[in-house]
């Protein structure tokens, strides 16, 4: 009798053990998610690309599992920036410019004015906020630039960039999500002395100046590149391109970029000492070759096309490829050393897009969404789905994937879908 109670009770242990394994199992890889870092616009190193594998090659029909919907969180068109297992995002709520924190299961931690809310000609924010060291840096779409406590949301400073250095606002509000370089966060009033500046990023003190543009601000986000051992930051300006010396702020070099009621939107492309933009006509989408010489650098044309007119849902830089919408829908990509189209296709509309684990994550302002495998060969949609009614006008915030999870944004509206792929 004793080992027959012996055999019963390992018999239930092990089944309690399995049990739990499979619970475990079936939760999400809480790990992972708390560890994976999409901590400013367009990812780690802004090129937009996420080194994520174990994805979803292909979605259920109705689409991937919907994990939870954020609500309150304004309205806007900023998406998210995840960071120390936070998500961060900003809105209109009321008057005012709101910067919201969430946990990973969507809960609202904190939330925090920063100047006004953008109330005039398409109202609604614009920048995403950018985290680094603990802080987090954001600016509005009046110029209103701070830096506060990714924890607590305690404002440590502020300045207006547009008042303090005679900035020049443009017509549908400053939109480019702030660059930190090193000690240094960076950011574009678009005076007619002061196109850039560069802040001390723990007390907002500016450290360097660029003069001579004579630009105004575009509404694209700036990035940083490190070629031939130099260092510079280069972004598009109401009229122009430009690269900017990371250490000093001397303007390097300038060209000459028009796009249809200054729409200069798009974050430049920098692969193997070329850089890309693309935008409406009549500069729609263009290449430039950089040469370095020292710390001394100029540019020349490569190609200009008008195949690829990109409104705002920006272009997509993958092995010598780009990637992105013409105005009227179509997705296009070209041959980024020659500018010959790879292909023209249709897919879920114009918008935005993102890429993960081989596939590119297209998101339309009509709030279809695709899965499409990234090759230039042809624009493989494989799957699709539409992201719940409810949200106001167009969905314009840039699609996100971070801890195996797809963040779509849409007004007041978060969504976050579970993309991982099934286990061996």
């Amino acid at each position: 009798m004793p080992r027959r109670r012996t055999r019963v009770r390992w018999l239930a242990l092990s089944l309690l053990v399995t049990g739990a394994l499979a619970a475990l199992a079936s939760r999400p890889a809480a790990g992972a998610e708390a560890s994976a870092e999409w901590p400013q616009f367009h990812g780690p190193n802004r090129d937009n690309i996420s080194t994520e594998t174990g994805l979803l090659k292909r979605w259920p029909a109705g689409g991937p599992k919907r994990l939870w919907t954020a609500t309150g969180i304004g309205y806007g068109f900023s998406t998210v920036a995840i960071a120390g297992g936070r998500i961060y995002t900003t809105g209109n709520i009321g008057k005012a410019t709101v910067i919201t924190a969430l946990d990973l299961a969507g809960k609202t931690l904190w939330r925090a004015k920063n100047g006004p809310a953008w109330e005039r000609e398409v109202p609604g924010t614009r920048s995403t906020p950018t985290i680094d060291g603990g802080r987090l840096y954001h600016g509005n779409a009046d110029g209103d630039v701070a830096c506060l406590d990714a924890k607590t949301g305690r404002t440590i400073w502020s300045v207006n960039i547009l008042r303090k250095f005679n900035g020049r606002n443009i017509r549908w509000g400053l939109a480019e999500s702030l660059l930190i370089d090193g000690d240094r966060v960076v950011c574009v009033p678009g005076g007619q002395i002061v196109a850039m500046a560069a802040l001390n990023k723990t007390t907002g003190q500016t450290v360097w100046l660029c003069r001579g543009t004579g630009d105004k601000p575009g509404y694209a986000s700036p990035v940083l590149i490190d070629y031939k051992g130099l260092r510079q930051i280069v972004t598009m300006m109401s009229a122009s391109v430009v690269g900017v010396h990371a250490e000093t702020g001397k303007l390097l070099w300038r060209h000459d970029h028009k796009a249809y009621e200054d729409e200069t939107v798009s974050t430049p492309v920098f692969h193997e000492g070329l850089i890309a933009v693309a935008t409406l006509g009549p500069g729609a989408a263009r290449c430039l070759r950089l040469t370095v010489n020292g710390q001394t650098a100029s540019v020349t044309q490569v190609w200009h096309t008008g195949v690829l007119d990109n409104h705002h849902g920006g272009i997509l830089g993958l092995n010598g490829y780009l990637y992105g919408t013409k105005v009227r829908d179509t997705w296009v990509c070209l041959d980024m050393k020659t500018g010959n189209v790879m292909y023209k296709a249709d897919g879920v509309g114009k918008g935005s897009l993102t890429f993960a684990d081989g596939m590119l994550y297209t998101y339309s302002e009509r709030g279809r969404v695709g899965l499409v495998k990234a090759t230039p060969d042809a624009h493989a949609l494989l799957s699709q789905f539409t992201i719940p009614k409810g949200g106001r006008g167009p969905a314009w915030a840039h699609p996100v994937v971070c801890g195996r999870r797809l963040y779509l944004r849409h007004g007041n509206f978060l969504y976050c879908y579970d993309i991982r792929g099934k286990a061996p």
